[in-house]
């Protein structure tokens, strides 16, 4: 067992991983990879996805989008979407930098730049334990300085994972998805931004062709550029991945203190089988997405339970474990 394997970090995080690195027998050019990402947190390459899937997903998804400017899940009926989701040479990559097997779990799809503000994945999707996620963006098209290519600070997946209770907000406040978009969202933006500014990061833009992807690990920190050229598209998808054996959540709608922690229920694309969280290999029992349901027990039962005889107890424990 290598020195990581007890620690609960993807590899590239791990306190071993420069001396582990150094034993990993890779070629020169996908050890350089690696170490890009360890210390970057993104590393741009080639996917080889064929030039027909990714038209396909271009033309295919077109009709879907309606009026949004966006298309979530097109994967569950566009092949070329999942395709994209699933190339092999992409999952092969994450369960390199990762050491575990790469859950795709959810598909963007998007027409035209996001102009999207600065923000962290982590902050949507998480896990216990945390970093286990991450993104990869591939262009559908070509991506340029007028089209409103992705913006991203590199290192600053190095930062500490600001949880909203850092930043003075609470997460379980919010009862509808307006309230979480609208309010919670749109603070933790703006505050998020103030970090940037005092911890000087510098940002970079990523022009790139057709069929290229960038993956960024769970706390970088990216967003879109403002489209210079009305009426450009920049057509793209962006794959969000998880990790076997964790719990999925949401920070933004959790407060984990006051036992309000909301789990993901999500589908594995690639088997398009729902995925059980998992701590520590243990199958956790919830029934639906959001808060665990709880139950008040009353003091009188309580005092009826101090009185029953041990066996009685473990059956009843039992039974509630169903």
């Amino acid at each position: 067992m290598t020195a990581s394997a007890t620690i609960n970090l993807p590899w590239v995080e791990s306190p071993f991983f420069n001396q582990e690195l150094k034993k990993a027998n890779l070629s020169p050019d996908l050890e350089a990879q690696v170490r890009q990402y360890a210390e970057d947190g993104y590393l741009i390459f080639d996917p080889e996805i064929d030039e027909s899937v990714l038209n396909d997903a271009l033309e295919q998804v077109g009709p879907l989008y309606g009026k949004d400017l966006r298309k979530q899940d097109a994967w569950q009926t566009v092949p070329a979407v999942r395709a994209i989701a699933t190339a092999p040479k992409i999952m092969a990559m994450l369960q390199l930098l990762y050491h575990r097997n790469p859950i795709p779990f959810q598909t963007l799809n998007f027409p035209v730049g996001t102009q999207q503000r600065t923000h962290s994945d982590a902050i949507h999707f998480n896990s216990i334990p945390q970093r286990f996620m991450c993104g990869v963006w591939v262009a559908l098209e070509d991506v340029r300085p007028d089209n409103g290519p992705l913006h991203y600070y590199p290192g600053s997946h190095k930062l500490p994972f600001y949880d909203l209770v850092d930043m003075g907000l609470k997460g379980s406040e919010a009862k509808t998805v307006e309230d979480v978009y609208g309010k919670t969202y749109h603070a933790y933006e703006n505050r998020l931004e103030e970090i940037i500014q005092a911890q000087g990061l510098k940002k970079a833009t990523l022009n790139m062709p057709k069929g290229k992807a960038i993956i960024w690990s769970a706390n970088l920190l990216h967003g879109g550029e403002k489209i210079l050229t009305p009426g450009s598209t920049r057509h793209s998808q962006v794959t969000h991945y998880f990790f076997e054996n964790c719990v999925y959540y949401t920070p933004l709608r959790s407060d984990a203190t006051l036992d309000k922690l909301y789990v993901r229920k999500i589908t594995n694309i690639a088997t398009g089988q729902p995925v059980e969280n998992k701590y520590f290999d243990e199958s956790l029992r919830y029934i639906q997405e959001g808060y665990a349901q709880r139950y008040a027990i009353p003091n009188s039962v309580i005092k009826l339970g101090s009185r029953m005889p041990p066996f009685l107890i473990q059956a009843v424990k039992k039974f509630l474990k169903k």
